[in-house]
């Protein structure tokens, strides 16, 4: 499934960096950057907390209408597919998971994420869980916001979009979680509406 993927957004990314990064159009300079917020997505505040080897942690907050989420991030070590366009691009995969943290009220949030991801009913009898396991493939670092959404790798950025598999068969969701470690934001971002149900309700019980 992830392979399948790949093959996909390689051959997308070839015609659109043959289109759109060739140097004599798009210039390589380095952005002053700050977060943009677009319909499909949801950003929030994240802070590095004390890494384990190779396993990265962050505190992810989101504060709105006197309601703060809290929530913890951790990634794995990533390593790349042993094809060459792979490596190419830079892209990458390993394991992560989200880690609940007492005292987090994401009443607000999920109502966020419900319009973002276009999903269609509010998650019933949520069940705390301690953490929210999944799959991710990251799609290279250095890339710079779109102001319409998207990433792009001209002009360079500090964003690293990542795509995430949560769930196993039926119940496998997917969205991008992109993170950007200097301006310390970070984002969920829609990848299909026919995910948004499951992406919410997966996502609910750490939040």
């Amino acid at each position: 499934m992830i392979r399948a993927f790949f093959r996909c957004y390689l051959a997308v990314s070839l015609v659109a960096m043959t289109a759109c990064h060739s140097p004599s159009v798009r210039p390589k300079e380095q952005l002053t950057e700050h977060y943009i917020s677009s319909p499909g997505s949801v950003g929030f505040d994240i802070e590095p907390l004390p890494s384990d080897g190779s396993v990265q942690h962050w505190l992810a907050t989101y504060s709105s209408k006197g309601k703060t989420a809290k929530f913890r991030i951790e990634l794995g070590s990533s390593k790349p597919l042993e094809d060459k366009e792979s490596k190419d691009f830079d892209i990458r995969h390993g394991e992560g998971r989200f880690l609940a943290e007492p005292g987090s009220d994401a009443s607000v949030l999920l109502a966020d994420l419900k319009s973002a991801l276009e999903a269609k009913n509010s998650p019933e009898k949520i069940q705390r869980a301690r953490d929210l396991p999944f799959v991710f493939v990251s799609f290279g670092q250095n890339q710079s916001q779109e102001p319409g959404g998207g990433f792009n790798a001209q002009p360079p950025g500090h964003w690293t979009p990542i795509k995430l598999f949560i769930g196993k068969g039926e119940q496998e969701g997917q969205v991008f979680l992109n993170l950007n470690l200097v301006i310390k934001k970070g984002e969920f971002s829609i990848k299909d509406a026919d995910y948004g149900d499951i992406v919410l309700a997966q996502l609910a019980g750490v939040l």
